[in-house]
């Protein structure tokens, strides 16, 4: 006898539904600051401007330098890059076929294109020059505007994080997956500053397209599941 698939869960009570509707809000609204904040970093690139912020914190970064952190540093930005992130998202999307969320897994795949995509777009339109490294770390040949790592890591690690939240019931465990990918976001950001590869404001520009390019797909997600519900009632 063949096993049933497993489907892609509904939300199994009002209060679960609450919960989604307002993190979707808190997610759009999040979004929005990220658009204004993503629209005025390139309004000072496209001027030219090197701002203040990034040579303060970049020099703040550096004076905290250690040969431990310098090693933690490397490995994040080593396993926190494209070349990493995108056959793990890959992974990850075969693991959410197999669970047979077909939708998740689908959606894991638009994440990694669409990060792409905006990645190469955006750094070829600002085409900023990069800043001089730390410790000897070879300097990519892409542009710096935006950084591709934070874009990267806020897109798979935040997409991730949305698709498995949203199929998950317990509470502890959706907050353990959300402090588990703040936590490696920031963490490969901030490699990125600390070897001096980016400016603090393309790591900052890169998370802001990641958060919006998250909430669409997190958006999308939310409607195919609302018209399932539909369509099951």
């Amino acid at each position: 006898m063949q096993a049933p698939s497993v489907s892609e869960p509904l939300p199994p009570t009002p209060e679960s539904r609450r919960r989604l509707s307002v993190a979707l809000v808190i997610g759009l609204l999040t979004a929005a600051a990220a658009l204004i904040l993503f629209t005025w970093l390139g309004r000072e690139i496209l001027e030219g401007e090197v701002l203040a912020f990034d040579e303060s914190f970049r020099t703040l970064v550096h004076d905290l330098a250690s040969p431990r952190i310098t090693t933690l540093m490397r490995a994040a930005s080593l396993y926190g890059g494209p070349g990493v992130l995108v056959p793990a998202g890959l992974v990850a999307a075969v693991a959410f076929l197999v669970h047979g969320w077909r939708r998740g897994a689908l959606l894991v795949v638009v994440t990694l294109a669409g990060a792409g995509l905006l990645n190469g777009l955006l750094k070829f339109s600002f085409a900023r020059v990069r800043p001089a490294s730390f410790f000897d770390y070879p300097l990519p040949g892409s542009p710096s505007f935006p950084s591709g790592h934070a874009l990267y890591a806020a897109s798979v690690f935040g997409g991730l994080a949305v698709l498995l939240t949203a199929r998950v019931r317990n509470l502890l465990l959706q907050l353990a997956i959300w402090l588990v990918a703040i936590s490696l976001i920031l963490l490969v950001g901030l490699s990125r500053v600390y070897l001096g590869v980016h400016y603090p404001s393309d790591v900052a520009a890169g998370y802001a397209i990641g958060i919006i390019w998250v909430t669409a797909v997190a958006i999308g997600d939310r409607l195919a599941r609302q018209r399932r519900r539909r369509r099951s009632t």
